[in-house]
């Protein structure tokens, strides 16, 4: 319903942006005011524009579907930044031609150079996001925990999250995302939700993606939990549609598929890992309310554990932090927020969450947030980074 409310809003500002992409080209050469050019470059626009819906309605051909994705990702950020230069320079104008009354606001010059700096600084910043989202970055943090492990002083795990495997993501980015991994030699390796995008069918050649990911080493294994995007929904422009009894959205390939990776998914459940430590995995909060009619509380996950032992726990989205470590735990792991992807989302992310991005200590618990490794809608990244978190956890000596 939202999205079809919001769908003239949509059309209304690419109107508005096509309008004024036209009155700034006009001030450089008539050959822009033709009937020809405006009609033929409306025609290119809309086919880019219409793509989300387009993306979302056609099914076949395959190699049309996919492509009209890929368009309507990759649009969704170009509108993004051509919009904002084009309302910052509309309200530079008012404000310099009504307040302050400086006529050569709108001297033709000058909308050709402030046009012409922002054009240049747009595509600068839309080719930097494209390249910067596929980079895979390694963030570094050390922790202490007061307890001992048998055996060890130190564990090394490797965080990721947020893979989102489809459109986006497939092959290619997978085996950069498991050799960056392999490099860092971790003890374990966590994946905290989202290792899809809403489709299945999304994945291009999902058996080469598998083997990829079969291939990260890691002596005590490799575990995950669910995420918000591991289910199977439809999406437009944001908006998730399925039936309203909820059937239909557990995608039983989805399963297979990490089970063959080699990814040991918990799903509100505790493994005691060679004895030395236990690992929980939490049912995200927003799946489980559509499939799972809600999930454990910390307490009820948590509370019979023996507590002298290292407690970490996986949980998709970083939701009830004090909870969690009233309840026990020694580290809690999370994805889902891509510390806002692209600006400006990067700035406005922490009014959401207590913790964002990063690390946050909640009494003895360390709670970790990673941006995580893939991209969910725009194909980009400003101001954020794809990254894995490598977690140096030091431990008492035993006595």
């Amino acid at each position: 319903m939202a999205a079809i409310l919001l769908a003239p809003i949509y059309i209304g500002v690419n109107v508005y942006v096509i309008w004024r992409i036209f009155f700034w080209m006009a001030k450089f050469s008539t050959v822009f005011q033709s009937s020809v050019f405006q009609w033929s470059f409306a025609a290119i626009y809309l086919i880019f524009a219409s793509s989300l819906l387009t993306g979302f309605l056609v099914k076949k051909p395959e190699k049309l579907r996919r492509a009209l994705k890929h368009m309507g990702n990759y649009f969704l950020g170009i509108f993004l930044y051509v919009l904002m230069p084009i309302v910052a320079l509309e309200v530079f104008g008012m404000i310099g031609t009504k307040l302050l009354r400086w006529g050569w606001v709108q001297e033709g010059r000058t909308l050709q150079v402030a046009g012409s700096i922002c054009a240049a600084v747009m595509v600068c910043l839309i080719l930097y996001g494209i390249h910067n989202a596929r980079k895979i970055r390694v963030t570094t943090y050390h922790v202490k925990v007061e307890k001992a492990m048998q055996g060890k002083t130190s564990l090394k795990i490797v965080l990721a999250a947020d893979l989102h495997l489809g459109y986006n993501s497939g092959e290619i980015q997978t085996r950069k995302i498991v050799s960056q991994i392999n490099r860092q030699k971790p003890d374990l390796v966590c994946i905290a939700g989202d290792l899809f995008d809403n489709e299945f069918e999304a994945i291009k050649n999902p058996e080469r993606v598998k083997r990829a990911l079969r291939e990260i080493k890691a002596e005590c294994g490799v575990y995950g939990c669910w995420g918000n995007h591991d289910i199977n929904e439809k999406i437009l422009a944001g908006f998730t549609f399925h039936h309203a009894d909820g059937s239909g959205l557990i995608d039983e390939r989805m399963e297979r598929f990490v089970k063959d990776a080699g990814i040991v998914m918990l799903n509100d459940e505790v493994r005691l890992i060679d004895g030395k430590f236990y690992l929980a995995g939490r049912k995200d909060a927003t799946r489980a309310k559509k499939i799972e009619n809600g999930r454990m509380t910390p307490r009820e996950l948590l509370g019979d554990l023996d507590k002298s032992k290292p407690i970490f726990v996986m949980d998709h989205q970083p939701k009830e932090l004090q909870e969690i470590a009233e309840a026990g735990a020694d580290l809690d792991l999370c994805g889902h927020t891509h510390g806002g992807q692209i600006f400006p989302g990067n700035l406005a992310v922490d009014l959401g969450w207590e913790n964002a991005w990063g690390c946050l200590k909640k009494g003895q618990m360390y709670n970790i947030v990673t941006s995580g490794v893939g991209i969910w809608g725009p194909n980009m990244r400003i101001g954020t980074k794809s990254e894995i978190c490598v977690i140096q956890v030091e431990f008492e000596e035993e006595r």
